[in-house]
Formats: C-alpha cells, sequence, structure tokens
C-alpha cells in the first residue's frame, strides 16, 4: 500500500459558508484595550490586547505558544492538523481542556479538510494559520470569510514549496525573532519572547563558531522518510536552511525550496557522507518511530530498514556507520530549529563538537521555557552510542 504523500507532506511540513447569525459573538466595547501585531506575511493586524479564544489551523503551533505561555491549551478553543505534532505523547500533553474534554477539532492536514462553520461556532478572538493552510494567503476563502466576520487572522509561518518573488520564504531561524516577537504581542509575553530569541541567539553563534573555517558536509536528508519509496529530499530552503547552518552541503539536484523527489541513482551518484532520516508516530508502519515517547529501538529498526532500500548500501554514509535520525518537530516547530543545527552539527562535525551535549540545550529549553518537559527520543543514530545517538 503506498503512502498517501499529499497528507505526509501536509505532515512535514501539513461545503456552502453560512453568514454569521447577528449575535453569535459577544460586542467588543470600544474602550477595549488593543494592539497591533505583524504576522509573517508581513501583514499588520489589530488584536485585543487580552486574547483568550484562538483557534490554530497548525495544531503545532500550540508549542510555540507553550515556550512563552505556562497554559497554552487553555487558550486554544480548536484546531486543525493535530496529527503534525507527530508524537501522540506531545498532542496528548497540550490536548486537554479544564472540564476534561479535548481540543475540539475544526480540520485535518490540508486546506481543504477545514470547517468555517465550526471555526465560527467557537467564537474565537483569533484564528491563526499558515501558508500551507492558506495558500492564497489573506485572499483565501477562510481568511476573507473570517476576517468579514470580524475575527482577525494571523499566519504564523510563510513557508511553501513553491519559487517566491515576495521574499516571504527566510531563513528560519533568522524567522525566530519577528515569530517569538508576534507571540509575544499575542500573549502578552514580551519578555519570555526576548529572554527565548536571546537563548536561541546565543546557541546559534556557538554553533557558527565551531564551524568556523569548517568544510561542509555532503548530507542526504530525507524530509519525507518512508519504507516504500524513495528518495524525497529536503529543499534549497527551510529543511535546506537548516542543514546549512549545521554545516552540511545539500544535494545538488536538489532545487525546490520545501522537497523533491530525487531519483536513487542520482542520490547514489552524489555520495552523501551523512544520512539523515525523518520520522514520527504518523504512519509509523511505513516510516522510522522516532520523537517522543516512542521506542528508540524501534527507530533503529526504522533507520535499519531505511537503508536496505535499492542501492543504499554503497552510501558512504552507509558504508561508515554515519545514518541518523530526526523527529520531524525539531524542523517543523521553529522555536525546536536550534536544536536541529546542534545535533546535525555534531552528526556532521563530531570533532569540532565532541564536547558538546545537544541533550543539554534540551535540558534547557525544558527547564527555563517550555510549559511542558519535551522528552526523548527526539533524535538517535543508527549506531546505538554513536555521536550521542
Amino acid at each position: 500500500m503506498n503512502l498517501d504523500r499529499r497528507r505526509v507532506s501536509a505532515l512535514l511540513a501539513c461545503a456552502a459558508l453560512a453568514p454569521v447569525a447577528a449575535g453569535s459573538r459577544p460586542a467588543v466595547a470600544t474602550a477595549t484595550p488593543r494592539v497591533t501585531v505583524t504576522d509573517m506575511v508581513g501583514r499588520v493586524v489589530d488584536l485585543p490586547r487580552r486574547v483568550e479564544r484562538i483557534v490554530l489551523l497548525d495544531a503545532r503551533d500550540c508549542l510555540s505558544m507553550a515556550v512563552l505561555h505556562p497554559n497554552p491549551a487553555g487558550l486554544i478553543v480548536g484546531w486543525a492538523g493535530a496529527g503534525t505534532f507527530d508524537s501522540d505523547l506531545v498532542r496528548r500533553q497540550y490536548d486537554g481542556r479544564a472540564d476534561g474534554g479535548t481540543i475540539p477539532v475544526v480540520g485535518g492536514l490540508t486546506a481543504d479538510t477545514v470547517s468555517i462553520e465550526n471555526i465560527l461556532a467557537l467564537m474565537p478572538d483569533l484564528v491563526v494559520t499558515t501558508a500551507h493552510m492558506e495558500p492564497a494567503l489573506e485572499d483565501g476563502v477562510v481568511t476573507r470569510r473570517l476576517e468579514a466576520a470580524g475575527i482577525p487572522v494571523i499566519f504564523s509561518n510563510a513557508a511553501s514549496n513553491r519559487e517566491t518573488a515576495d521574499g516571504l520564504d527566510r531563513d528560519p531561524i533568522l524567522d525566530i525573532a519577528p515569530v517569538m516577537r508576534m507571540w509575544g504581542t499575542i500573549l502578552d509575553r514580551e519578555p519570555q519572547a526576548r529572554a527565548f530569541t536571546d537563548f536561541v541567539q546565543e546557541r546559534l553563534a556557538f554553533v557558527q563558531e565551531r564551524l568556523r573555517g569548517l568544510t561542509p558536509c555532503k548530507t542526504y536528508l530525507e524530509l519525507q522518510s518512508t519504507y516504500d519509496d524513495c528518495c524525497w529530499a529536503a529543499g534549497t530552503r527551510i529543511w535546506g536552511d537548516l542543514l546549512a547552518l549545521a554545516g552540511g552541503e545539500n544535494l545538488s539536484a536538489v532545487d525546490a525550496p520545501w522537497y523533491a523527489k530525487v531519483a536513487p541513482e542520482q542520490l547514489i551518484a552524489e555520495a552523501p557522507e551523512v544520512y539523515i532520516a525523518s520520522g514520527g508516530a504518523y504512519a509509523s508502519a511505513r516510516r522510522p518511530s522516532i520523537g517522543p515517547g516512542l521506542r528508540p529501538e524501534r527507530g533503529r529498526e526504522g533507520l535499519r530498514r531505511l537503508c536496505e532500500r535499492r542501492g543504499f548500501e554503497t552510501l558512504p554514509a552507509v558504508r561508515n556507520g554515519r545514518v541518523h535520525g530526526i523527529w520531524t518537530g525539531l524542523v517543523t516547530v521553529q522555536p525546536l530549529n536550534i536544536l536541529f543545527v546542534e545535533v546535525a552539527g555534531k552528526w556532521l562535525h563530531p570533532d569540532a563538537f565532541q564536547d558538546v551535549e545537544p541533550a543539554t540545550t534540551l535540558a534547557e529549553i525544558n527547564r527555563r521555557f517550555l510549559s511542558e518537559p519535551l522528552g526523548d527520543p527526539c533524535w538517535l543514530s543508527l549506531l546505538q552510542g554513536k555521536n550521542n545517538g
């Protein structure tokens, strides 16, 4: 059985519309304090100073909220794409309400699954979407209908697998400052946003200093690692940006921004020195189980199965035991990107990072920032103990 590519790409990565009934949303007094926020596609949006009812069209934004707010689930009245957590444990940590219920679902992994009627029924103060879930951006149906109903909409991410001329597909790490500033304003947690941004910049500067003067390492970073298909490589942007920050060199055949399919023959010809596969809980029967709450031995078994695909035994990365696995959340959740950069940096340049323990950075994020600790395994290596895998 072939894996549904459309749904998996939506994971990484990701009816007629009834008018709003009169009186369906509580009236907002003119004296209510307001604030403006600039979202990640450059739109300036007016919001209530206290946002208390939020719908997320990409549930992973809950983790961005969790970096700044002690109880993000208490503000989320609905979400879409909860499968994109790619960890049942992480979803359970946040999928709860004070009354014992779970957060209502307003859509699945793709834009066509979103129910505007269900969103309106939740009477949110704010809806947060992404370029993936609303490809037409502010001209999209969901955004136009919600804003016509008086519900502000902001974009938390501008990434897409298309070439753009408007500069929206920016470096994910450089976007940490504006995205956290955006969330800090929304949640009234500006000092916490500054503290986290400073932390990320400090860690990034440390990694870049260790990499100074080193030759980038040719790496196959697999965006969509599945046993029955090959080879879905990281693109030039987003995953590719993070790989470059970790001291990696992407495959030369890749020219798409987000991901591209490369023929096995091309992969063999490029002879990558390191292979980094992605994994998670979603469709775990057909890809490695790597992520918080999953068993490391199952993740390693998944990496072994990936290496049994045609031609992989010829790759220098496989011959030399430099095969590693990463939980998708470290790439798709921007505040966690710094962990990917540090972990991958150690895999690609072990001598330069011999005394560095990425687990220490994760422990500091758990202690200082996250409302719920992020568990193991967020990364592992095919050979247990190799480069802290």
